[in-house]
């Protein structure tokens, strides 16, 4: 069964790509699964492919055959091999966590994630972020000079002592980006996340190896994971854009076993999407701080979210499945 949806933020995300204000999708149900696509032009599919995709699924026979029609449409196999996941997790009477590694973590750290501003509106958030717990903040660049997102990341050094990342979205030259990392150095960022447009794997690579780590993002979507690693000291990975939590989880363990860490985020998925990708972290060990504090960004959500922001960490919801039963999916 598919249920299409459609929900507005009441806090829109700017980045240098572009503002997120709306996220439309399906849900996705069979054997008493439910799985979520919420597709993003320039990360996944187009929401019309996403569709037919998940109708051919419904209409397949059998899981295989239902996974195997969504190849090529990352957002729609998410969903179908989510619902499959949730199923099998609910059959087996554990948490989807449990269901992906033997020993998963009760909670996972989680960062806060600030949009485009001036710098004074930057560290207001951010300090708020601060305050609420968060111990990790990460800031989008990229949409106006590097000299002002410096002055913007200084704003906030000034606010708060947070562990801080960038996030470029692919916006920076060569130039730029390294006029950024010397001068970021200085402010502390921990990261900074795809500075470089997704095919300049050779640039990304000649930044490593300075006082700030490189994390890449947008570069999964258009290479192998093993063509990436080099140029990067975290991956940042994206259930949604990676076809998949199982896909996800596959890329995490690689990336650990290259020395890469692995950071889980979303595409501002509804609840989910976002509490599948809280049971993904908790079957990563030790994992770094995620992209998963993006509830209160929707106006309204699909159902009541059981895996909230708790000063800066998300406990992982413990009833069979992902957790998300409210939800309800018509034919």
């Amino acid at each position: 069964m598919i249920r299409a949806f459609s929900l507005p933020l009441a806090r829109p995300l700017t980045t240098a790509r572009g503002t997120i204000d709306e996220r439309r999708g399906f849900l996705f149900a069979r054997d008493g699964g439910v799985g979520e696509a919420a597709p993003l032009a320039g990360w996944t599919e187009l929401l019309n492919d996403c569709e037919r995709a998940l109708e051919a699924a419904d209409d397949a026979p059998d899981w295989e055959s239902a996974v195997a029609a969504c190849e090529g449409a990352p957002a729609a196999r998410h969903a179908v091999t989510l619902a499959r996941l949730d199923s099998e997790a609910q059959s087996a009477n554990v948490p989807l966590a449990r269901h992906l590694t033997d020993d998963p973590a009760e909670s996972v750290p989680v960062n806060a994630t600030v949009g485009d501003g001036s710098p004074e509106e930057t560290a207001e958030e951010a300090r708020a972020a601060a305050e609420h717990g968060f111990e990790t903040v990460k800031v989008k660049v990229g949409a106006r000079s590097v000299t002002a997102d410096i002055d913007r990341l200084r704003a906030v050094r000034d606010a708060t002592d947070a562990t801080l990342r960038a996030d470029a979205n692919g916006a920076w030259t060569r130039d730029q980006a390294r006029e950024a990392v010397d001068a970021l150095a200085d402010v502390g960022v921990e990261y900074v996340e795809q500075p470089l447009p997704a095919d300049d794997l050779a640039g990304h690579e000649a930044l490593r190896g300075g006082e700030v780590d490189v994390a890449l993002d947008e570069s999964l979507t258009e290479h192998a994971l093993a063509n990436v690693l080099a140029g990067a000291d975290f991956v940042v990975l994206k259930p949604m854009a990676l076809g998949g939590v199982d896909r996800a989880l596959d890329a995490a363990r690689e990336a650990r076993d290259a020395g890469v860490e692995p950071v889980v985020t979303t595409t501002v998925d509804a609840v989910v999407a976002r509490t599948a990708a809280v049971h993904l972290a908790a079957a990563i060990p030790d994992v770094s701080a995620c992209g998963l504090a993006t509830a209160d960004r929707f106006a309204d959500d699909l159902a009541a979210d059981p895996a909230p922001v708790e000063d800066g960490r998300i406990r992982v919801p413990d009833a069979p499945g992902h957790g998300v039963r409210e939800v309800t999916v018509d034919a």
